[in-house]
């Protein structure tokens, strides 16, 4: 059995509103599936375990590619919703599967994790995510 190639690219981004926190991204694209992790951490927290968020697989719908199915592998209240939809989007924008595993905490954000702020940092999240995904990966 041959091993696949696989991109592994890290990046990190600023946690929006917040001071010292970034938020980190791996992106491991591989011929049939993606797959991403997503935490965060400050100086202070450097020494802490996260706790393991949510786990989610998506895939684009083979009859509206307009849409993604996705499933919960491992729950974690706090992050589900976010983990749901940056797999959906990445399933949608690629068409291909997706798995998405995902630490974030938005407490240290300026308000603690409003809407507002969720969505900001969504934004962030999802435009780091599409902008280091390869060419050949993300159809125009």
């Amino acid at each position: 059995m041959a091993a696949e190639s696989s991109d592994v690219v890290q990046v990190s981004i600023p946690l929006p509103r917040s001071l010292d926190t970034r938020v980190f991204i791996r992106v491991a694209t591989q011929a049939k599936a993606i797959l991403l992790s997503l935490t965060t951490a400050s100086h202070e927290e450097s020494s802490s375990l996260r706790p393991m968020g949510s786990f989610v697989y998506a895939l684009p719908d083979r009859f509206d590619q307009q849409q993604a199915i996705a499933t919960t592998l491992f729950s974690a209240e706090s992050s589900l919703e976010f983990t749901t939809r940056v797999a959906k989007l990445v399933a949608r924008k690629t068409q291909l599967p997706v798995y998405v595993t995902n630490s974030i905490s938005l407490e240290s954000m300026g308000m603690g994790g409003t809407v507002e702020e969720e969505m900001e940092a969504f934004k962030g999240v999802a435009e780091a995510i599409l902008s280091t995904l390869p060419k050949n990966v993300v159809p125009s």
